[in-house]
């Protein structure tokens, strides 16, 4: 057990900071995510180019969660975002759905499963070169996606 009273993890940093979010497979709820993201890694003052970066993967995240992994029904979306010492932010974008039969194929770039609204199959791909890493799971049970991004150290002020 840690000092507070959370579970020590063996080989995982510790967080400086973290939140976690639920919400309804709306597609409105798209652009909540990608703002909470954004303003949630702002505590440690990113470039906008990251900042930029990071929002655009967290769209493409959520999207595939309402468009691929609920289609036509309501589910719910959880995020886990946290921040390290060194920098690094990491979300964590999971849902409940139908699940990927194949993730090597889907994270193709042109793959999509949704043909007839004329998906552009990139989602998979935007997200592995805004960030850092990229890990996809998936099964019955739905999907997760974890990614991170190093941010760049802060300027230093010579006075």
């Amino acid at each position: 057990m840690n000092n507070d009273g959370t579970k020590a993890r063996r080989g995982r940093k510790r967080a400086q900071n973290e939140v976690r979010l639920i919400f309804p497979s709306h597609s409105v709820n798209e652009s909540y995510a990608r703002s909470a993201a954004a303003v949630f890694v702002s505590q440690i003052n990113p470039t906008l180019t990251e900042l930029s970066d990071i929002k655009c993967a967290v769209s493409e995240a959520v999207t595939n969660c309402i468009v691929h992994g609920y289609r036509d029904t309501l589910g719910t979306i959880y995020i886990t975002m946290r921040l390290y010492e060194n920098r690094e932010f990491r979300i964590e974008i999971k849902d409940k759905g139908c699940g990927i039969p194949n993730i090597t194929e889907a994270m193709q770039p042109l793959y999509t499963t949704d043909k007839e609204n004329e998906r552009s199959g990139m989602g998979f791909t935007i997200m592995e070169n805004f960030m850092d890493s990229l890990k996809v799971s998936s099964g019955k049970s739905g999907t997760k996606v974890v990614m991170s991004k190093k941010l760049a150290p802060l300027p230093t002020v010579i006075k």
